[in-house]
Parts: structure tokens; sequence; C-alpha cells
């Protein structure tokens, strides 16, 4: 059964909540899935003079509220379970390496050192202390930052570009932190106040924003913003290939440094510190809160430019903030652990198996999903292999197959 009633009274977020991911379900006729009521929406709009002015087709939506109750509270436990095999993840991290600690050592050190109450006068106790708090843990946490970082960053570019082959360094942001670290490197920088970290950062900010200059188009009508995705990914494919030819000449004139300069692209996490976990941090925790509050326009801007900014979008603000969130995003990571691949690229799609298509499920689920993944790879290549190999290589090892794997599902479906 299908009824039709005009919306311009019910608030656009809620129009939105309800309505958004129904639109393809009964495109091609009006019956729902297993038999549910479909409801058929005619979104409309408010003129200069106040009289309705139909906009855009009409949307499909359930309006089931027991559904969508089940629906979030069942998110929720999805989420509990990830962080929970996450925090699970960092205690057999902890425990894993040359000198192995048993979990009940590790549980003691840490709530003795929270609480205040731990015996440093036990050799034992202040040896297993000192490989928590000052080798493992401020490494293991900033993998797992990184790692959430780039997951995030990864769904942005993904949402913005609609793109499913973005990631966040489509827009040259990584040849750019690349770049800045060689000047570093060969100009031995590595021991001053200027180190190679706020070169990389350096680097990646002035990349994007060249990119972000020589795509912009001031002569779009409409209700474009003056960046198009094709104009995006082409500048940053121009830029970084630029640059590649820049960090080739650099690697030339390196002479003995050649070999810094290559283990740094790589990625590693060796030898992090707490100050590298808590930049890493702040940066997470703001760019995910700008990201999870414009979740919903990033949803919308999917429809196409011209639906969203019907339904009260704001198409250049959303899109520039959102743009530079996940670039100073990828920015932050690169400059702190090199280049790592696949993760901002790989994790969203998996997350979408499990979250769907809804951007206010699938950055908070690729947030804990990255970071335990990443967490994980690093684990590996720590304590598992016998020799330390730098994590992009693993994750590009790792994460090449399994995309393909998914590619090629996705199309049999």
């Amino acid at each position: 059964m299908v009824s039709t009633m005009w919306i311009n009274s019910v608030p656009i977020s809620e129009r939105f909540w309800y309505g958004f991911f129904s639109v393809g379900v009964s495109q091609g006729g009006r019956q729902g899935k297993k038999g549910q009521t479909i409801i058929l929406f005619h979104v409309e709009q408010k003129t200069a003079k106040g009289m309705d002015h139909p906009v855009g087709k009409d949307i499909l939506i359930k309006p089931e509220n027991k559904s969508r109750l089940k629906q979030v509270l069942s998110f929720n436990y999805v989420i509990l379970l990830f962080c929970l095999v996450l925090a699970g993840m960092i205690m057999l991290s902890l425990s894993m390496g040359f000198i192995a600690i048993p979990m009940e050592e590790i549980a003691g050190v840490l709530m003795g050192k929270f609480l205040g109450t731990i015996d440093m006068t036990i050799p034992a106790k202040e040896t297993f202390a000192t490989i928590i708090f000052d080798v493992r843990l401020p490494r293991i946490l900033t993998c797992a930052t990184v790692g959430a970082a780039l997951s995030i960053s990864g769904v942005l570019f993904q949402g913005i570009l609609l793109n499913p082959l973005a990631d966040p360094y489509t827009l040259g942001v990584s040849a750019g932190a690349a770049f800045g670290a060689s000047i570093a490197i060969l100009l031995n920088l590595g021991a001053t106040f200027v180190s190679i970290p706020v070169f990389a950062f350096v680097g990646a900010c002035a990349t994007l924003f060249f990119v972000v200059f020589l795509s912009y188009s001031s002569s779009s009508k409409g209700a474009g913003t003056g960046l198009s995705s094709n104009n995006l990914i082409l500048s940053g494919i121009i830029v970084a290939a630029i640059l590649s030819a820049g960090i080739s000449f650099l690697k030339f004139i390196a002479n003995e440094q050649v070999s810094v300069i290559i283990f740094w692209l790589m990625g590693s996490f060796a030898s992090k510190t707490w100050d590298n976990f808590w930049v890493i941090f702040i940066f997470l925790v703001v760019g995910f809160f700008i990201a999870i509050y414009y979740a919903r326009d990033l949803n919308l801007i999917s429809l196409g430019d011209r639906a969203a900014a019907s339904l009260g979008v704001d198409i250049k603000k959303v899109t520039l903030l959102l743009l530079v969130t996940g670039s100073m995003l990828a920015a932050i990571c690169v400059s702190v652990s090199g280049i790592i691949g696949f993760v901002g690229l790989l994790v969203p799609h998996m997350v979408r198996f499990v979250t769907g298509p809804d951007n206010r499920k699938l950055l908070p689920a690729s947030m804990v999903v990255g970071a335990f993944l990443l967490l994980f790879a690093d684990t590996i290549t720590r304590a598992v292999l016998p020799h330390e190999i730098p994590i992009g290589v693993l994750t590009a090892l790792i994460g090449g197959p399994v995309f393909c794997w998914i590619f090629k599902r996705s199309r049999l479906a």
C-alpha cells in the first residue's frame, strides 16, 4: 500500500533520516521489501514569495519507527563489539614482543599506574612498567590513532569525490608530505626543532591548497561549488606526478642518505613517543567531530549538487570543509608515520558490508575498524615476523589482494 503526502512541515533532518536510503528500494515499482509499507513523499520547498515549488523526484521512505529504533540499538551493539575487539587487540599487542609479558601482569601494571599503587621497588614490576609505558604503549596507541584517522579520511574522500577508489592520498597529500620529508632528510634536519614531521606536514598542506587552487573554477553555475570531483582527482594526479619526479631527483642527489629517505617513505611506527600520539589524537578528535557533524550533509551530497542544495545543504562550505578535514588528517598521519597505503581505501569498503552507505554509521565504525586493522598489521611486523618490515609494505601486500577480492565480489553481486 502506498500513500502520498506533502512534507513541507517536516524538518529536513527528519525527512532525510527516514528517506535517504530508501530512495532506491522501490524506484522501479511501489512495493517494499518483505511486504513493508512504503510512503511516497513529494519533496517541496518554499520560494521567496512563500509559494510551494516541487523540486526533485518523489522520495520513497519507510515509516516504521520501531524498525528505526531497532536498527539504532543494533548499530550501537556493533560499535561496542568493535571497541571491545580493539581493546583486546591492544592488550594482546602489549603482551607480545621480544619480552613476553603475561596478561595479568599488564592488567596489574596498568591499574597500578593509573591508581598510583604500583610498587616500583620490585625489579620485575619496574621492567614491565618501563616496557609498557615507554616503549610499547606509545607505539600501539599512535598506530591505532593513525589507522582511525586514515579510515575517516578515506570515508570523507570517497563521499566527497563520489569515487569508490578515492583514498586519503588521492589529492597528492602523500606525495607532498614525502617531498617535504625528503627535503628535511637531505638537509639533515632530523635532530633540529624544524624536524622531518614538520616539513612533511607543511608539504602535505601546501600540496592540498595548490590542488584546490588548480582545480577551482569560478565559472561554475547553479548549485555547484566550482570544485568538481573530476577536476580534483586530475589535479591531484598531476601534482603527485610532479612531486614524485622531485622526490626521485632528491634521491639521486642524496648519496648516503637515500636509504633514510626510502625507509621513511615505506612507513614505520618504530620509536614513536607520547608526543606523536597526542598530536595525532587531537587532530583525530577534531576531525571526527567535524565529519560526524556534517555526515548527513555528506549523505545528501551523494544525491547530487542540485538535490543536496534543494534540501538545504551549503555545498561549497561543506565540500571545502570536509575536503580540508580529510586532507589534514592524512597529512598529520603521513608526517608522523610515513606513507601507509590501502587503509583509507580498504576499510570503508569493508565496513559498508556491515553498516551500509550511511556515513553517520560508516564514520565511527570505520574509525574503530581502521584502528584495529593497522594495529593488527603493526603487531605482526613487530612481534611475529623474525625481522620487522615497514608497515607500509605489509599493508600493501595484504590490502591489495583483499581489495581485489572485495571488488570482484561486488562486481559479481
